[in-house]
Protein backbone atom coordinates (compact mmCIF):
# COMPACT_ATOMS: atom_id res chain seq x y z
CA UNK A 1 0.00 0.00 0.00
CA UNK A 2 0.82 3.67 -0.57
CA UNK A 3 1.97 6.05 2.08
CA UNK A 4 -1.28 7.32 3.83
CA UNK A 5 -0.99 10.73 1.62
CA UNK A 6 -1.24 9.09 -1.49
CA UNK A 7 -3.94 6.94 -1.35
CA UNK A 8 -6.34 7.60 -3.81
CA UNK A 9 -10.02 6.37 -4.40
CA UNK A 10 -8.83 3.78 -6.41
CA UNK A 11 -6.10 2.40 -4.42
CA UNK A 12 -9.69 1.82 -1.55
CA UNK A 13 -11.18 0.00 -4.14
CA UNK A 14 -8.87 -1.96 -5.63
CA UNK A 15 -6.84 -3.53 -2.53
CA UNK A 16 -9.97 -4.70 -1.33
CA UNK A 17 -9.68 -8.62 -0.94
CA UNK A 18 -12.38 -9.43 -2.54
CA UNK A 19 -12.15 -6.67 -5.46
CA UNK A 20 -13.63 -7.71 -8.70
CA UNK A 21 -13.03 -4.77 -10.66
CA UNK A 22 -10.21 -4.81 -13.34
CA UNK A 23 -8.33 -1.20 -14.27
CA UNK A 24 -10.02 -1.34 -17.98
CA UNK A 25 -13.76 -1.37 -16.41
CA UNK A 26 -13.78 2.41 -15.07
CA UNK A 27 -16.54 2.90 -12.36
CA UNK A 28 -19.96 4.86 -13.21
CA UNK A 29 -20.41 7.96 -11.59
CA UNK A 30 -23.06 9.99 -9.17
CA UNK A 31 -22.72 13.66 -9.52
CA UNK A 32 -19.22 13.46 -11.58
CA UNK A 33 -18.06 11.26 -8.04
CA UNK A 34 -17.01 7.63 -8.83
CA UNK A 35 -18.69 4.53 -7.53
CA UNK A 36 -17.20 1.62 -6.58
CA UNK A 37 -19.79 -1.46 -5.70
CA UNK A 38 -18.14 -4.84 -4.56
CA UNK A 39 -17.74 -6.58 -1.39
CA UNK A 40 -14.64 -4.67 0.46
CA UNK A 41 -14.50 -6.68 3.35
CA UNK A 42 -16.41 -9.68 5.12
CA UNK A 43 -16.58 -11.17 8.54
CA UNK A 44 -14.36 -14.09 7.21
CA UNK A 45 -11.31 -12.26 6.25
CA UNK A 46 -10.82 -10.59 9.54
CA UNK A 47 -12.48 -12.05 12.37
CA UNK A 48 -13.37 -9.24 14.61
CA UNK A 49 -12.15 -9.21 17.92
CA UNK A 50 -15.10 -10.24 20.35
CA UNK A 51 -14.26 -7.15 22.60
CA UNK A 52 -16.90 -5.87 19.68
CA UNK A 53 -19.40 -7.77 21.03
CA UNK A 54 -21.44 -5.30 22.95
CA UNK A 55 -25.32 -4.78 21.48
CA UNK A 56 -26.54 -1.20 20.29
CA UNK A 57 -29.24 -0.46 17.94
CA UNK A 58 -27.94 1.34 14.36
CA UNK A 59 -23.84 -0.07 14.82
CA UNK A 60 -22.08 -0.87 11.77
CA UNK A 61 -19.60 -4.09 11.96
CA UNK A 62 -15.80 -3.52 13.07
CA UNK A 63 -14.37 -4.75 9.19
CA UNK A 64 -15.62 -1.46 8.16
CA UNK A 65 -14.09 1.12 10.61
CA UNK A 66 -11.24 -1.66 10.73
CA UNK A 67 -11.01 -1.41 6.65
CA UNK A 68 -10.18 2.44 6.74
CA UNK A 69 -8.02 2.79 9.48
CA UNK A 70 -5.90 0.38 8.10
CA UNK A 71 -5.68 2.29 4.58
CA UNK A 72 -5.63 5.74 5.73
CA UNK A 73 -4.03 6.22 8.83
CA UNK A 74 -0.76 5.30 10.76
CA UNK A 75 0.15 3.86 14.51
CA UNK A 76 -0.22 7.78 16.80
CA UNK A 77 -2.78 8.89 14.84
CA UNK A 78 -6.07 10.74 16.01
CA UNK A 79 -8.95 8.82 14.65
CA UNK A 80 -12.31 10.15 15.52
CA UNK A 81 -16.33 8.82 15.22
CA UNK A 82 -18.86 12.29 16.01
CA UNK A 83 -21.81 9.86 16.45
CA UNK A 84 -19.95 7.04 18.45
CA UNK A 85 -22.52 4.78 19.35
CA UNK A 86 -21.40 1.45 20.73
CA UNK A 87 -17.85 2.94 19.92
CA UNK A 88 -16.47 0.64 17.40
CA UNK A 89 -14.62 2.67 15.59
CA UNK A 90 -12.57 4.18 19.05
CA UNK A 91 -11.94 0.36 20.13
CA UNK A 92 -11.04 -1.01 16.50
CA UNK A 93 -8.65 2.02 16.56
CA UNK A 94 -7.26 1.34 19.88
CA UNK A 95 -6.60 -1.98 19.35
CA UNK A 96 -5.01 -1.03 16.21
CA UNK A 97 -2.71 1.29 17.66
CA UNK A 98 -4.37 5.04 16.92
CA UNK A 99 -5.58 7.47 19.37
CA UNK A 100 -9.27 7.76 19.94
CA UNK A 101 -11.62 10.68 19.69
CA UNK A 102 -15.71 9.93 20.11
CA UNK A 103 -18.70 12.15 20.42
CA UNK A 104 -21.91 11.20 21.22
CA UNK A 105 -24.86 13.07 22.28
CA UNK A 106 -26.19 10.53 24.24
CA UNK A 107 -24.15 9.49 27.48
CA UNK A 108 -24.65 5.73 27.03
CA UNK A 109 -21.86 5.44 24.58
CA UNK A 110 -19.30 6.59 26.99
CA UNK A 111 -20.31 4.06 29.49
CA UNK A 112 -20.26 1.72 26.50
CA UNK A 113 -16.85 2.54 25.01
CA UNK A 114 -14.40 3.76 27.83
CA UNK A 115 -14.40 0.58 29.99
CA UNK A 116 -13.35 -1.28 26.63
CA UNK A 117 -10.38 0.60 26.76
CA UNK A 118 -9.07 0.31 30.10
CA UNK A 119 -10.36 -3.55 30.30
CA UNK A 120 -9.34 -4.71 34.12
CA UNK A 121 -8.02 -7.69 34.45
CA UNK A 122 -10.47 -10.62 35.03
CA UNK A 123 -9.15 -11.26 38.63
CA UNK A 124 -9.78 -7.48 39.49
CA UNK A 125 -13.51 -8.10 38.04
CA UNK A 126 -13.89 -11.05 39.93
CA UNK A 127 -13.22 -9.81 43.52
CA UNK A 128 -15.06 -6.39 43.12
CA UNK A 129 -18.31 -8.77 41.76
CA UNK A 130 -17.69 -10.87 45.11
CA UNK A 131 -17.79 -7.73 47.08
CA UNK A 132 -20.41 -6.46 46.32
CA UNK A 133 -23.50 -6.78 48.56
CA UNK A 134 -26.75 -7.69 46.37
CA UNK A 135 -28.97 -9.50 49.28
CA UNK A 136 -30.90 -6.63 50.62
CA UNK A 137 -34.18 -5.73 49.97
CA UNK A 138 -34.59 -2.89 47.76
CA UNK A 139 -37.67 -1.23 45.98
CA UNK A 140 -38.24 -0.48 42.84
CA UNK A 141 -39.31 2.78 41.37
CA UNK A 142 -40.92 1.05 38.29
CA UNK A 143 -42.12 -2.25 37.04
CA UNK A 144 -39.68 -4.67 35.89
CA UNK A 145 -41.60 -8.05 37.05
CA UNK A 146 -42.26 -8.94 33.27
CA UNK A 147 -38.23 -8.87 32.39
CA UNK A 148 -37.10 -10.20 35.47
CA UNK A 149 -37.33 -13.02 37.95
CA UNK A 150 -37.85 -11.29 41.70
CA UNK A 151 -34.32 -12.53 42.57
CA UNK A 152 -32.93 -11.33 39.25
CA UNK A 153 -34.66 -7.54 40.49
CA UNK A 154 -33.03 -7.93 43.81
CA UNK A 155 -29.59 -8.51 42.87
CA UNK A 156 -30.27 -5.73 39.77
CA UNK A 157 -31.32 -3.16 42.18
CA UNK A 158 -28.41 -3.75 44.81
CA UNK A 159 -25.83 -3.69 41.97
CA UNK A 160 -27.70 -0.40 40.36
CA UNK A 161 -27.50 1.07 43.79
CA UNK A 162 -23.90 0.13 44.14
CA UNK A 163 -22.67 1.74 40.94
CA UNK A 164 -24.66 5.08 41.84
CA UNK A 165 -22.75 5.33 45.13
CA UNK A 166 -19.67 4.97 43.66
CA UNK A 167 -19.95 7.01 40.76
CA UNK A 168 -21.29 9.64 43.05
CA UNK A 169 -18.75 9.32 45.73
CA UNK A 170 -15.82 10.03 42.96
CA UNK A 171 -14.62 6.45 44.41
CA UNK A 172 -15.81 4.81 40.39
CA UNK A 173 -12.58 2.77 38.90
CA UNK A 174 -12.09 0.82 36.09
CA UNK A 175 -13.26 -2.60 37.73
CA UNK A 176 -16.82 -0.66 37.90
CA UNK A 177 -17.06 0.68 34.53
CA UNK A 178 -16.72 -2.51 33.51
CA UNK A 179 -19.29 -4.01 35.54
CA UNK A 180 -21.25 -1.28 34.63
CA UNK A 181 -20.79 -1.20 30.80
CA UNK A 182 -21.27 -5.13 30.84
CA UNK A 183 -24.49 -5.46 33.40
CA UNK A 184 -25.88 -2.74 30.54
CA UNK A 185 -25.62 -4.59 28.08
CA UNK A 186 -27.11 -7.87 29.94
CA UNK A 187 -30.02 -6.25 31.11
CA UNK A 188 -32.27 -7.67 28.13
CA UNK A 189 -31.91 -10.56 25.69
CA UNK A 190 -32.91 -13.92 23.95
CA UNK A 191 -31.14 -16.39 25.90
CA UNK A 192 -30.10 -17.07 29.15
CA UNK A 193 -26.71 -15.65 29.07
CA UNK A 194 -29.02 -12.26 29.95
CA UNK A 195 -30.74 -11.06 32.46
CA UNK A 196 -34.07 -10.93 31.86
CA UNK A 197 -36.79 -13.58 30.29
CA UNK A 198 -36.74 -14.26 26.22
CA UNK A 199 -36.85 -11.17 24.54
CA UNK A 200 -35.90 -9.90 21.24
CA UNK A 201 -33.77 -8.15 19.79
CA UNK A 202 -30.98 -8.46 22.34
CA UNK A 203 -29.72 -4.74 21.59
CA UNK A 204 -32.78 -2.77 23.25
CA UNK A 205 -35.43 -2.85 25.25
CA UNK A 206 -39.47 -3.58 24.16
CA UNK A 207 -42.12 -2.23 26.16
CA UNK A 208 -43.26 -3.25 29.28
CA UNK A 209 -46.74 -3.76 27.70
CA UNK A 210 -44.95 -5.78 24.41
CA UNK A 211 -42.96 -7.74 27.02
CA UNK A 212 -45.93 -9.06 29.08
CA UNK A 213 -47.82 -10.18 25.29
CA UNK A 214 -44.25 -11.96 24.54
CA UNK A 215 -44.67 -13.65 27.83
CA UNK A 216 -48.07 -14.83 27.12
CA UNK A 217 -47.23 -16.16 23.98
CA UNK A 218 -44.56 -18.29 25.01
CA UNK A 219 -45.76 -19.12 28.27
CA UNK A 220 -42.83 -18.17 29.68
CA UNK A 221 -42.77 -16.48 33.20
CA UNK A 222 -38.51 -14.62 34.25
CA UNK A 223 -36.60 -17.27 35.40
CA UNK A 224 -33.73 -16.23 37.75
CA UNK A 225 -30.45 -15.05 36.79
CA UNK A 226 -27.00 -14.84 38.97
CA UNK A 227 -26.55 -11.53 37.95
CA UNK A 228 -22.72 -11.39 38.98
CA UNK A 229 -22.08 -14.91 37.41
CA UNK A 230 -23.49 -13.69 34.45
CA UNK A 231 -21.45 -10.63 34.35
CA UNK A 232 -18.41 -12.62 34.77
CA UNK A 233 -19.02 -14.88 32.34
CA UNK A 234 -19.14 -12.00 29.41
CA UNK A 235 -16.25 -10.23 30.70
CA UNK A 236 -14.47 -13.44 29.87
CA UNK A 237 -16.13 -13.53 26.83
CA UNK A 238 -15.60 -10.33 25.78
CA UNK A 239 -11.64 -10.64 26.79
CA UNK A 240 -10.87 -13.98 25.16
CA UNK A 241 -8.44 -12.88 22.58
CA UNK A 242 -7.04 -9.60 24.82
CA UNK A 243 -3.42 -10.26 25.27
CA UNK A 244 -0.68 -8.30 26.77
CA UNK A 245 -0.06 -6.50 23.41
CA UNK A 246 -3.73 -5.62 23.01
CA UNK A 247 -3.83 -4.77 26.49
CA UNK A 248 -1.09 -1.80 25.99
CA UNK A 249 -2.52 -1.03 22.76
CA UNK A 250 -6.12 -0.40 24.68
CA UNK A 251 -4.72 1.12 27.46
CA UNK A 252 -2.73 3.33 25.50
CA UNK A 253 -5.62 4.77 24.09
CA UNK A 254 -7.54 5.05 27.10
CA UNK A 255 -4.56 7.65 28.52
CA UNK A 256 -4.88 9.98 25.83
CA UNK A 257 -8.60 9.29 24.75
CA UNK A 258 -10.90 12.53 24.32
CA UNK A 259 -14.77 11.51 25.02
CA UNK A 260 -17.11 14.67 24.15
CA UNK A 261 -20.44 14.37 24.66
CA UNK A 262 -22.56 16.55 22.35
CA UNK A 263 -24.06 17.85 19.33
CA UNK A 264 -21.35 16.66 16.30
CA UNK A 265 -21.60 19.64 14.53
CA UNK A 266 -19.77 21.47 17.60
CA UNK A 267 -16.60 19.62 18.92
CA UNK A 268 -15.13 22.20 20.65
CA UNK A 269 -12.82 20.79 22.83
CA UNK A 270 -10.71 19.05 19.42
CA UNK A 271 -8.38 21.26 17.66
CA UNK A 272 -7.91 22.46 14.12
CA UNK A 273 -6.21 20.23 11.70
CA UNK A 274 -6.16 17.21 14.86
CA UNK A 275 -7.92 14.34 13.02
CA UNK A 276 -6.58 11.95 10.55
CA UNK A 277 -9.22 10.09 9.55
CA UNK A 278 -12.88 9.99 10.96
CA UNK A 279 -15.11 7.06 10.49
CA UNK A 280 -18.56 7.53 11.32
CA UNK A 281 -22.45 6.59 11.06
CA UNK A 282 -25.10 9.17 11.42
CA UNK A 283 -28.38 8.41 11.98
CA UNK A 284 -30.37 7.59 9.04
CA UNK A 285 -33.75 9.88 8.88
CA UNK A 286 -35.93 8.44 11.64
CA UNK A 287 -35.16 4.89 11.14
CA UNK A 288 -33.92 3.80 14.94
CA UNK A 289 -36.02 5.70 17.84
CA UNK A 290 -32.50 5.96 20.14
CA UNK A 291 -34.14 7.00 23.56
CA UNK A 292 -37.25 4.64 23.30
CA UNK A 293 -34.72 1.48 22.32
CA UNK A 294 -32.51 2.44 25.28
CA UNK A 295 -34.88 3.43 27.92
CA UNK A 296 -34.16 0.26 30.09
CA UNK A 297 -30.36 0.90 30.26
CA UNK A 298 -31.01 4.49 30.61
CA UNK A 299 -33.07 3.35 33.96
CA UNK A 300 -29.93 1.18 34.94
CA UNK A 301 -27.83 4.01 34.64
CA UNK A 302 -30.08 6.94 36.23
CA UNK A 303 -30.19 8.90 33.20
CA UNK A 304 -33.14 10.50 31.24
CA UNK A 305 -34.31 8.76 28.52
CA UNK A 306 -36.39 11.78 26.94
CA UNK A 307 -34.33 14.30 27.83
CA UNK A 308 -31.67 12.28 25.82
CA UNK A 309 -33.52 11.64 22.68
CA UNK A 310 -34.74 15.10 22.67
CA UNK A 311 -31.43 15.91 21.23
CA UNK A 312 -30.61 12.93 19.28
CA UNK A 313 -30.72 13.74 15.17
CA UNK A 314 -34.20 12.55 14.17
CA UNK A 315 -35.02 13.97 10.89
CA UNK A 316 -38.41 13.18 9.07
CA UNK A 317 -37.16 13.83 5.40
CA UNK A 318 -34.04 14.20 3.52
CA UNK A 319 -33.94 18.16 3.17
CA UNK A 320 -34.19 18.25 6.91
CA UNK A 321 -31.23 15.21 7.54
CA UNK A 322 -29.55 17.85 4.97
CA UNK A 323 -29.26 20.72 6.94
CA UNK A 324 -28.01 19.14 10.34
CA UNK A 325 -25.19 17.07 8.28
CA UNK A 326 -23.79 20.58 6.46
CA UNK A 327 -22.97 21.21 10.09
CA UNK A 328 -21.47 18.38 11.26
CA UNK A 329 -19.70 18.23 7.91
CA UNK A 330 -18.17 21.70 8.33
CA UNK A 331 -17.24 20.69 11.71
CA UNK A 332 -15.39 17.82 10.27
CA UNK A 333 -13.48 20.00 8.01
CA UNK A 334 -12.24 21.97 10.97
CA UNK A 335 -10.86 19.10 12.60
CA UNK A 336 -9.66 17.10 9.86
CA UNK A 337 -5.43 17.10 9.22
CA UNK A 338 -4.74 18.49 5.29
CA UNK A 339 -5.03 15.46 3.37
CA UNK A 340 -6.71 13.84 6.35
CA UNK A 341 -9.70 11.51 5.40
CA UNK A 342 -13.51 11.13 6.25
CA UNK A 343 -15.49 7.84 5.46
CA UNK A 344 -19.10 8.77 6.10
CA UNK A 345 -21.33 6.04 5.96
CA UNK A 346 -25.12 6.72 5.49
CA UNK A 347 -26.22 3.09 4.22
CA UNK A 348 -29.75 3.19 2.72
CA UNK A 349 -33.29 3.73 3.94
CA UNK A 350 -36.94 3.36 3.09
CA UNK A 351 -36.10 0.00 1.33
CA UNK A 352 -33.11 1.31 -0.65
CA UNK A 353 -35.26 3.97 -2.19
CA UNK A 354 -33.49 6.64 -0.60
CA UNK A 355 -29.77 6.73 -0.93
CA UNK A 356 -28.21 9.75 0.97
CA UNK A 357 -24.82 9.30 -0.54
CA UNK A 358 -26.35 11.43 -3.07
CA UNK A 359 -26.87 13.83 -0.79
CA UNK A 360 -23.75 13.74 1.20
CA UNK A 361 -22.11 15.12 -1.61
CA UNK A 362 -22.86 18.49 -2.34
CA UNK A 363 -22.99 18.88 1.14
CA UNK A 364 -19.53 17.82 2.03
CA UNK A 365 -18.16 19.66 -1.11
CA UNK A 366 -19.73 22.82 0.22
CA UNK A 367 -17.90 22.38 3.70
CA UNK A 368 -14.86 22.43 1.47
CA UNK A 369 -14.48 18.60 0.73
CA UNK A 370 -13.10 17.36 -2.17
CA UNK A 371 -15.46 13.83 -2.85
CA UNK A 372 -13.51 11.01 -3.59
CA UNK A 373 -15.56 8.43 -4.24
CA UNK A 374 -18.37 6.71 -3.00
CA UNK A 375 -18.17 2.81 -1.66
CA UNK A 376 -21.03 0.82 -1.77
CA UNK A 377 -20.06 -2.35 0.35
CA UNK A 378 -22.48 -5.06 -0.58
CA UNK A 379 -24.06 -7.67 1.75
CA UNK A 380 -25.04 -11.38 0.52
CA UNK A 381 -26.31 -11.88 4.11
CA UNK A 382 -27.90 -9.68 6.91
CA UNK A 383 -28.17 -10.86 10.62
CA UNK A 384 -30.25 -8.19 11.34
CA UNK A 385 -32.56 -8.83 8.31
CA UNK A 386 -33.17 -12.05 9.37
CA UNK A 387 -33.81 -11.31 12.89
CA UNK A 388 -36.82 -9.09 12.18
CA UNK A 389 -38.28 -11.70 9.44
CA UNK A 390 -37.04 -9.65 6.75
CA UNK A 391 -36.00 -11.16 3.50
CA UNK A 392 -32.51 -11.01 2.72
CA UNK A 393 -31.81 -7.87 -0.08
CA UNK A 394 -35.32 -7.25 0.27
CA UNK A 395 -35.84 -4.89 3.41
CA UNK A 396 -33.32 -3.41 6.06
CA UNK A 397 -29.98 -2.30 5.43
CA UNK A 398 -28.13 -4.54 3.60
CA UNK A 399 -25.37 -2.27 1.94
CA UNK A 400 -22.73 -0.19 3.51
CA UNK A 401 -22.82 3.35 1.25
CA UNK A 402 -19.56 5.01 2.15
CA UNK A 403 -18.84 8.46 1.14
CA UNK A 404 -14.95 9.03 1.04
CA UNK A 405 -13.98 13.07 1.57
CA UNK A 406 -10.63 14.10 1.77
CA UNK A 407 -9.31 17.83 3.18
CA UNK A 408 -7.55 19.58 0.75
CA UNK A 409 -3.58 20.48 1.64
Amino acid sequence: MAAVASVTAYDLAVTAPAARRSKATPPRRVNGVPVYEQEFWTSKQRQANPLHEVSYRGCFKPQLPAYFIDRLSKPGDLIYDPFSGRGTTAVEAALMGRNVAANDINPLSAILTLPRLEVPLIANIDVRLRAIKVSAKLKNDIDLSMFYHPDTERELLNLRAYLQQRRDSGAEDAADRWIRMVATNRLTGHSPGFFSTYTLPPNQAVSPESQIRINEKTGKDPEYRDVRALILRKSMQLQSDINAAARWRLQQAAERAQFLEGSAGCSTTLADDSVQLTVTSPPFLNVVQYAKDNWLRCWFNSLDAEAIGAGITMATSVNEWSEVMLEVLQELYRVTRPKGWVAFEVGEVQRGSVNLDEAVVPLAQQAGFRVEAILINTQKFTKTSNIWGIGNNALGTNSNRIVMLQKPA
